[in-house]
């Protein structure tokens, strides 16, 4: 009978590489502190051996799970998806694990998932926008949880953000807009319930409008989930008006492209008979027809960010510190000026 093979240890690894096991030990989990034939000698041997470090070791060790959970509002598009992997490239590089969810844009869903995460040991959470119930926050603090919010900049907020200003960066595109002789302004949003990051873009069309001397009553606004279907029937409803826009403002490019077929549907030109503009600027904005001119979004670097910030926050025990990143607005063929007559 043969015998059972058992798992290589970390003195298999060792023997194989002449070493000892804290040189190793080193060589895994602070390979900068050794030095490279030694690493990869041991790195060849932990490659012959088939060796997996000890994950329950190293969390003992350590007294941390090496996690960090991210709670995203959705995984059906592409909006959050650049982000979260310079996130995780990040996190990767500082010995840290991604545990990642999804809430639907549900708030009783976030909050059963952020209880799940730190029940199943994540060290820190990143969580999208500011907008959720205050005894989230004060369970986060009573737990000594960190957690970093991103996708929205807010200064004075509860927790430390890594983002951008929202209002600030819909109001640009909406004076841009407006300053090409747009009055009469459609508005296909994200459902504002629980989501600071539509309400504020919201805000800051309206705000655009105030300061060109447009009635916000010559605003329509349309609120849906942000799905593309969703972005045609808002337009559909925004077209049926006896007065119709010149110019539809989307809360999203996944909206802005709903818009875009639609119109393309109706045998409408655009931007000649109507524009519409985007939000994001994700890859879908550029291989549309006309391309969108939507509002650029750093996401990797707002990743990346994050990621760093955390960590920080882990290791060196800090509150976190803010960080605003800044957007701009990137013009291609879906926007012009409104037709004359």
């Amino acid at each position: 009978m043969s015998k059972l093979r058992t798992a290589p240890t970390l003195d298999d690894v060792a023997k194989m590489a002449g070493v000892s096991t804290a040189t190793v030990s080193r060589c895994l989990n602070t390979p900068d502190r050794v030095v490279k034939a030694t690493r990869e000698r041991v790195q060849s041997a932990v490659d012959a051996l088939g060796y997996m470090p000890n994950f329950a070791a190293r969390v003992m060790a350590a007294k941390r799970s090496l996690t960090v959970g991210a709670i995203i509002p959705t995984m059906e598009n592409a909006i959050f998806a650049r982000g979260l992997q310079a996130f995780q490239e990040e996190l990767h590089t500082h010995g840290y694990t991604l545990l990642v969810s999804s809430s639907a844009y549900k708030p009783e869903i976030e909050e059963e998932q952020i209880r799940t995460l730190i029940a199943r040991g994540a060290d820190a959470l990143l969580l999208i926008g500011h907008d959720r119930a205050p005894q989230i926050y004060t369970e986060l603090e009573r737990r000594k949880i960190p957690a970093l919010i991103a996708w929205s900049f807010l200064p004075d907020a509860q927790l430390p953000s890594v983002g951008f200003d929202n209002r600030a960066a819909m109001a640009e595109l909406a004076d841009r807009v407006i300053g090409l002789g747009h009055r009469r302004i459609g508005v296909i949003s994200g459902i504002r319930s629980g989501n600071d990051r539509a309400r504020l873009r919201i805000e800051g069309i309206e705000q655009a409008a105030t300061r060109h001397g447009i009635s916000h009553s010559d605003l329509t606004i349309i609120e849906t989930s942000y799905e593309i279907e969703n972005g045609a029937a808002a337009f559909d409803r925004l077209m049926s008006q006896s007065v119709r826009p010149t110019a539809v403002l989307c809360g999203n490019d996944v909206l802005a492209v709903g818009a875009l077929h639609r119109a393309r549907e109706m045998g409408l030109n655009v931007p000649r008979d109507v524009s519409i503009t985007g939000f994001d600027d994700i890859e879908l904005a550029r291989i549309v027809s006309p391309a969108l001119t939507t509002v650029h979004v750093p996401h990797r670097e707002m990743g990346r960010r994050a990621a760093m910030e955390l960590v920080s926050m882990l290791e060196q025990q800090s509150d976190g510190t803010g960080s605003r990143l800044d957007t701009h607005i990137v013009e291609r063929q879906s926007l012009g000026p409104p037709a004359k007559g």
